[in-house]
């Protein structure tokens, strides 16, 4: 008996410390692989297929534009669900991914770095979840041209 209350306590004291599943978790996020300092990084992240990789007319993405450096990017807290990150390398500037005949001539990259072949991943290859710990995606940017 005593043994159990004992058992009991310590796995309460345990559960003191953890993070409850249902609230907002932090969430980064580094671009590894730059080619050059120059531009920006334009990084978006969304929670439906439906909206992936281009997020610009999801009502719900966030949205962000920063520097390019080697640090870990802070993305805000996220609630917990599924998700997935589009990132482009935007070197010049102008705000969008430029390509020729279709193929990206600017670096890009997806949360869990999902083998690149012929068209962007789907929303379920670069999917990852958010529940109860923070979490940090190191993304490898891909530069076709």
């Amino acid at each position: 008996m005593i043994g159990r209350l004992v058992f009991a306590a310590v796995a309460l004291i345990g559960l003191a410390g953890a993070a409850p599943l249902d609230l907002a978790q932090p969430i980064s996020m580094t671009a590894e692989g730059l080619r050059s300092a120059k531009g920006r990084i334009l990084i978006c992240v969304v929670r439906s297929a439906d909206f992936f990789p281009d997020c610009s007319k999801d009502p719900d993405k966030r949205h962000l534009i920063v520097a390019t450096t080697g640090n870990a990017i802070p993305l805000g807290n996220l609630a917990p669900g599924d998700y997935a990150i589009a990132i482009i390398h935007d070197e010049n500037g102008n705000g969008k991914l430029d390509t020729f005949a279709g193929i990206p001539r600017e670096g890009v990259g997806f949360s869990r770095n999902p083998v690149l072949r012929f068209g962007a991943p789907s929303f379920r290859s670069a999917e990852f979840v958010v529940s109860g710990a923070p979490v940090r995606q190191a993304i490898r940017l891909k530069y076709f041209l």
